[in-house]
C-alpha cells in the first residue's frame, strides 16, 4: 500500500547549486534542509514545502525544455506569486484551464517547467 509521497525531485546542471538556492530559496522562499551526510558529495540541494520535501538534484545533457514534467506548488495567493515572478524577470505560460482552480507555469532558470496553483472558493 502506498501511503503518502515522500518526495519529489528536479534537476539542475552540476555545479549550478547556488543559482538554484538563488532562485528556489532567495525568490520562491522555499527553506533548505539540510542533507544527510552520505548524501551531500553527490550535488543538489533539498527543500522543505510545507509538510514534503523537494530534492534539487544535478545531472547535465538533458534539455529541460522538453519534458512537460513538473512540480505545481500550491498557493494562496496567486496574484501575488504573479507578480513576485513578473519582478524577477520570470515569463509565465498560461496553463489550460481547470475548473475550480486557478493556474499558471512557467520556466525555471535552468528551463525546469514550474505551475502554481491556486483553488478557488466553491460557488454554492
Amino acid at each position: 500500500m502506498i501511503t503518502g509521497l515522500h518526495h519529489a525531485q528536479v534537476t539542475i546542471p552540476k555545479g549550478a547549486e547556488e543559482e538554484g538556492k538563488n532562485f528556489y530559496c532567495g525568490i520562491l522562499g522555499l527553506t533548505e534542509k539540510e542533507k544527510p551526510e552520505s548524501l551531500k558529495g553527490r550535488g543538489g540541494f533539498w527543500l522543505e514545502v510545507g509538510d514534503q520535501e523537494v530534492h534539487i538534484g544535478t545531472e547535465d545533457g538533458f534539455d529541460r525544455l522538453t519534458t512537460k514534467a513538473h512540480l505545481a506548488y500550491q498557493v494562496e495567493d496567486i496574484s501575488y506569486w504573479r507578480s513576485v515572478l513578473k519582478q524577477n524577470g520570470i515569463q509565465m505560460i498560461k496553463g489550460v484551464p481547470i475548473p475550480g482552480y486557478e493556474r499558471f507555469e512557467f520556466r525555471d532558470p535552468f528551463g525546469n517547467r514550474v505551475e502554481m496553483i491556486q483553488e478557488l472558493p466553491q460557488r454554492i
